[in-house]
């Protein structure tokens, strides 16, 4: 996608052809800063704290957390410990143990002297791979838009989605967001309610970041507001993306889509979720009770970084002084509660035999 007129992917080579580089999302929407990944620190610290998010590009950046490894050591032992560091990096996101199985494959039965340039074609085709896969799932959620478009000639379509699955989350186009984006800009008059997706904010953030850049048109509401749009005919669709599908079509996403998906429910406002095939866990076969749900900080809650008026960023407190916070960081959406499902190889029912519709190839995982 385009940043003031220049092509961006979320994460790419540096000039030296070694070093990863990517859009600090810490830092956005008011300062667009590159930050450049030199070592497999950097690359788990950049997970971990959050400067890379979504599935997705989790995925290609603990990919290339294992090339940067290997300049320092291609050996066993090193790779091993290289994959445990990353592994612990984010538990919720399986892209992250996909991309890492995928690069273990393609360089632990080498010689040490060929593990290094396999690792980086590897990660190469992971981040491609990524591409063409978003960018067909916007294909298939683009029928569902225009859909809905022909049912309401010369009307805006309201589309409502939740956190952020555009581009910023994958390696370029997004899932959630890559239909809006084709709709858009084939002239289809589409609208997005961004929820602000609290704690982190990265609806108000990036999400509204993105589709501004973009020129959708758009508004941020609070993560509160979407159930009282629902109720007076505001939103025609909801679709979000997600950190690990259930190999039943149980999704789990950012904190607060579930209630997002309860209010569609009672609104009859179909709920979508798009997704690559590398979010498909199938070794998980019930998403309530198996999907890992990661914890993190309570000062995501106490706490708000934004910019003041003279321009200066600054975190302050918002809570009551010394009240704990909880802070689960994902929910998950019971697939009865899910319309259908968006991926690259087409739109299925949320279940395991509308999946396994589209990947017969997983009939024994």
């Amino acid at each position: 996608m385009n940043v003031d007129g220049k092509h961006f992917r979320s994460i790419w080579l540096g000039d030296d052809g070694w070093s990863a580089e990517i859009i600090d999302q810490t830092r956005l929407p008011h300062e667009f800063v590159i930050e450049r990944l030199e070592t497999l620190e950097d690359a788990a610290k950049a997970i971990e704290v959050m400067q890379v998010r979504g599935a997705p590009l989790i995925g290609a950046t603990a990919a290339y957390g294992i090339c940067l490894a290997l300049r320092e050591d291609a050996g066993d032992e090193a790779l091993e410990a290289a994959e445990a560091r990353l592994r612990r990096t984010r538990p919720t996101a399986v892209n992250l143990m996909w991309a890492l199985e995928e690069m273990l494959a393609a360089v632990r039965n080498l010689p040490r002297s060929d593990r290094l340039a396999a690792a980086y074609r590897r990660a190469a085709e992971i981040c491609d791979d990524d591409v063409a896969t978003n960018r067909s799932i916007g294909e298939h959620g683009l029928g569902i838009i225009e859909q809905i478009a022909a049912n309401k000639p010369g009307e805006t379509v309201n589309i409502l989605t939740h956190c952020n699955a555009g581009w910023l989350a994958t390696v370029d186009w997004g899932t959630a967001l890559s239909p809006i984006y084709l709709a858009h800009d084939k002239g289809l008059p589409v609208h997005v309610w961004a929820d602000e997706t609290r704690p982190r904010n990265q609806g108000a953030a990036l999400t509204a970041w993105e589709l501004n850049s973009h020129g959708v048109s758009h508004a941020i509401i609070a993560d509160n507001a979407g159930g009282h749009l629902m109720q007076h005919g505001r939103v025609d669709m909801v679709i979000t993306g997600t950190d690990r599908t259930a190999g039943n079509g149980d999704v789990c996403n950012k904190i607060g889509t579930y209630l997002k998906a309860l209010a569609a429910r009672d609104n009859d406002v179909p709920f979508y979720v798009a997704l690559p095939h590398s979010t498909i866990d199938w070794a998980i076969a019930d998403g309530m009770r198996d999907i890992p749900i990661e914890e993190r900080d309570g000062a995501e809650v106490t706490h708000m970084r934004g910019r003041m008026a003279d321009g200066a960023m600054m975190t302050i407190e918002i809570s009551s002084p010394g009240s704990p916070a909880a802070n689960p960081a994902f929910d998950v959406t019971p697939a009865s509660l899910v319309t259908r499902l968006i991926t690259e190889r087409g739109v299925c029912q949320a279940s395991r035999a509308g999946l396994l519709s589209l990947y017969p190839e997983q009939g024994d995982a």
